[in-house]
């Protein structure tokens, strides 16, 4: 028995550390099994029996020529019949993007070190240069209640600076008079302005996400180029891109808007090749004020001008809003925002074929342009902006929750408010980090489809926790609107983030593990393509290599995700070095066990998977806290791993460590198949379920750290804008803050001097005069009080108005 258990457990070492083919567990079994037929003292006869059997099953399947006609045909038939049904639009959004460490990650084997040499995210001169000037400049104009309240607009002036300064071409190249920074830059930008005013953010980025520009980069021809895009840049004309309608928005496959190839009249010339078109759009951003067009429909040829077919598929056109027919300028209000956002539609629009953007040899490929550059632009915009309202939230909450005091204590310092100022600063952590790593995903030239898709959801919504516990930390502060509440705006507008670009539901529980289990796997989108294939000789032998090398893999994975679980993962070659040697392993530990599960779950539930959204939600939860602690421990690199932000660092992970062993859990409580529920179950969590949430104690230093001044606040809210003006709210919030620290000796001795009898004012000023008239306090000393009075009764106080002034139109 023990001669057995020494053989299997050397054996189950060598697959867990080696990467396993077919033959390697085959020849486990031919050594196994002959062992545990010896030990079981079965007769000669009996062994020679099992012996034959076992080379005849080696043989089997360990030789492809004889392999591929007696198992792998009969799987392959099989597997066509279960394999789902994937539309047009399912699998052009399939075949849109890269992979990049998602693939890592569904490896189940993370190779940190490719991690670790990729390069650090930063910014080139120019481009600080222009975050420290321009978009200083910008926000410096911008006054975000005049914008929401007053003018429902950017003012006249701040949209000449933003076209003026090259804001609407951050993302043209300098051959065509753009700025071409790069996405790390772009998404810096975004943040900053969206830190001042959402409204400005979203005028900034949507030009640089997914629209004219972008698509004419990618598609466009060498004319289509050279017409638009020095405009694009200069801001002489302003685009706009039009997707979604009244019938179709996340279903955009669906889209009623339609054009007919026929021969018409434009501009004067008779008989000119082109296209009517009708579309009906809403929510279009830039809409009621563009003078460029992007416009997704879908063509018909029913005279089959173009050729045979009739049905040409969903196309994409580039048409100048002052083209007869083309209705624009009615406006949506979302949510109090400003942002120029309204419908377009046209019926019967006729407009030439050169219209097309990437001309006529585009026609029919919109969905899959589009969908390359959305996993483009959701990478960097909406993750930027939801990053620089979260910094917001922790420079102010932080200042407030100093200066702010109840009982005379400051309520950053209650405990329940300290929670509130742990997640504020935990998720700003993670938010920033993950944006950064996205946006560098980009630079290295990356269309990450399935890591956008989680940037997006995960910055949207802790973007959504941060202000939801902002407002609760500033009370009625927040709530009572005004020039000086810098959170309300924010508070309502957080919605928007997470219902465009795919909304929020929809990502979580159908892209990001639906989409990501056959796009990042090593071997599913493989087996998909041979079961499509309709060579029958080429079909069967790329489908018996991707499926047993499945098999080995998923084997691989099973015994790895046990042995790791047992013993911690404390066996594992990871990076060295305090404080993350730890959560490396951990994490290898989990990616092995997500490999597994995520197999398990495709062998037991096939095509039904994808009517299983919320088991699909949960298993992308648990790929995308993988990816968010990766991006992490790279943010932590990257800064030069400063001590003063391990708190975070220990905060962040063991948050995001926590939320995916619920996701875990949650995927076995509700996995159909219950024995393979109870197989994942004692693979995963053998031991039980270990990582715990972060600590109380954990959570009072990283709300310390955000309730004074320091390098580690200052990392933390990098890159925000500041007005360093008293007379602005966060400027006297900064300066209240500063004030608070240094005079809070004084007010504590004036405390003293009060209880002694020495002093017997009421009022605070009278105090401060009193105090000093008696020489127990200088002069100096009584005007830092009373300037710091003055601080405080600012920052807390709030904004009041004439009846008349809350009247619409007031």
């Amino acid at each position: 028995m023990l001669i057995l258990i020494t053989v299997v457990l050397t054996v189950f070492l060598f697959l867990a550390f080696f990467r396993a083919s077919i033959w390697s567990w085959l020849i486990a079994i031919s050594v196994i099994v002959p062992v545990v037929a010896v030990q079981s003292r079965i007769s000669d006869n009996a062994l020679e029996t099992v012996c034959i059997a076992l080379v005849i099953f080696v043989l089997m399947l360990g030789v492809p020529q004889l392999r591929r006609p007696l198992v792998s045909n009969f799987i392959l038939k099989l597997f066509r019949r279960i394999l789902p049904g994937i539309s047009q639009t399912e699998q052009e959004a399939l075949d849109a993007g890269t992979v990049w460490w998602d693939g890592e990650l569904f490896s189940g084997r993370p190779r940190w070190s490719r991690l670790l040499a990729m390069p650090k995210t930063g910014l080139s001169v120019a481009e600080q240069s222009f975050l420290d000037n321009e978009v200083e400049q910008l926000c410096a104009m911008l006054d975000d209640w005049e914008i929401t309240h007053k003018r429902a607009d950017l003012s006249p002036e701040a949209w000449q600076f933003i076209k003026d300064k090259g804001f609407f071409g951050m993302i043209i190249p300098k051959e065509y008079g753009g700025l071409e920074f790069s996405a790390q830059a772009h998404s810096a930008v975004v943040a900053k302005v969206s830190s001042r005013s959402g409204t400005a953010g979203v005028t900034v980025m949507v030009p640089n996400s997914l629209g004219p520009a972008e698509l004419l980069l990618k598609y466009g021809t060498q004319a289509q180029k050279d017409q638009y895009l020095r405009r694009l840049a200069q801001g002489l004309e302003v685009p706009c891109f039009a997707l979604t309608g009244p019938f179709a928005g996340s279903d955009a496959g669906a889209i009623p808007d339609y054009g007919i190839v026929c021969k018409g009249e434009f501009n004067g010339q008779q008989d000119v090749l082109g296209m009517r078109v009708t579309w009906e759009k809403r929510y279009i951003t830039l809409a009621p004020v563009a003078t460029l067009l992007g416009l997704a429909f879908k063509l018909y040829d029913p005279d089959h001008l173009l050729g045979a077919e009739t049905e040409l598929g969903i196309t994409l056109a580039l048409i100048p809003t002052n083209t007869p027919g083309v209705q624009v300028g009615r406006r949506h209000f979302p949510l109090n925002s400003a942002f120029q956002n309204g419908p377009t539609s046209g019926n019967a629009v006729f407009v030439p074929m050169e219209y097309i953007i990437g001309g006529m040899t585009r026609i029919g490929q919109g969905w899959r342009m589009l969908m390359d550059c959305l996993s483009v632009g959701r990478s960097i915009s909406l993750p930027a902006s939801a990053v620089g309202g979260a910094k917001l939230a922790v420079r102010s909450c932080g200042a407030y929750g100093r200066v702010r005091k109840q009982f005379h204590v400051p309520v950053g310092k209650f405990e329940g408010v300290e929670e509130a100022l742990a997640r504020i600063g935990g998720n700003t952590y993670v938010m920033d980090a993950t944006r950064r790593m996205t946006a560098l995903a980009v630079d290295l030239g990356e269309k990450p489809s399935v890591i956008s898709a989680i940037a997006k959801y995960h910055c949207t919504e802790r973007g959504r926790q941060v202000i939801n516990d902002a407002m609760d930390v500033h009370g009625g502060k927040g709530i009572c609107m005004g020039p000086d509440n810098y959170l309300a705006r924010m508070y309502q507008q957080t919605p928007i983030g997470i219902t465009v670009e795919g909304a929020n539901i929809l990502t979580r529980s159908l892209i990001i593990f639906g989409q990501g289990a056959v796009r990042a796997h090593p071997y599913v989108l493989k087996e998909m393509q041979a079961a499509h294939d309709q060579n029958a000789a080429r079909a069967s032998v790329n489908f018996d290599a991707a499926f047993f090398g499945h098999i080995s893999f998923s084997l691989s994975n099973a015994v790895r995700s046990l042995l790791y679980a047992l013993s911690g993962g404390r066996l594992i070659r990871v990076p060295t070095g305090a404080p993350t040697h730890r959560y490396y392993q951990v994490l290898t530990r989990y990616a092995a066990s997500f490999a597994f599960a995520a197999d398990i779950a495709m062998l037991s539930l096939g095509g039904a998977l994808k009517r299983r959204e919320k088991l699909s939600a949960r298993l992308g939860d648990v790929l995308s806290q993988l990816y968010l602690c990766s991006a992490v421990l790279k943010k932590f690199e990257d800064d030069g791993r400063p001590q003063e932000d391990e708190v975070l660092l220990h905060w962040a992970l063991q948050d995001n460590l926590f939320r995916l062993q619920t996701a875990f859990d949650g995927v076995m409580q509700n996995f159909p198949n219950r024995f393979f529920a109870l197989l994942l179950r004692v693979i995963v969590f053998p031991l039980g379920q270990w990582s715990k949430p972060p600590s109380d104690a954990l959570g009072h230093r990283v709300a310390a750290l955000m309730l004074q001044p320091g390098a580690a606040r200052d990392r933390l809210t990098a890159g925000m804008f500041i007005k360093r003006d008293e007379e602005d709210a966060i400027g006297a919030l900064e300066a209240a803050l500063a004030s608070t620290l240094v005079t809070e000796p004084l007010q504590a001795k004036l405390a003293e001097e009060a209880k002694a009898g020495k002093l017997s004012a009421l009022d605070e000023l009278a105090r401060i005069a009193e105090a000093r008239d008696k020489n127990l306090i200088t002069a100096e000393q009584a005007l830092q009080l009373q300037r710091d009075y003055a601080l405080r009764r600012k920052v807390i106080m709030v904004d009041d108005f004439a009846p008349e002034q809350l009247r619409a139109g007031g």
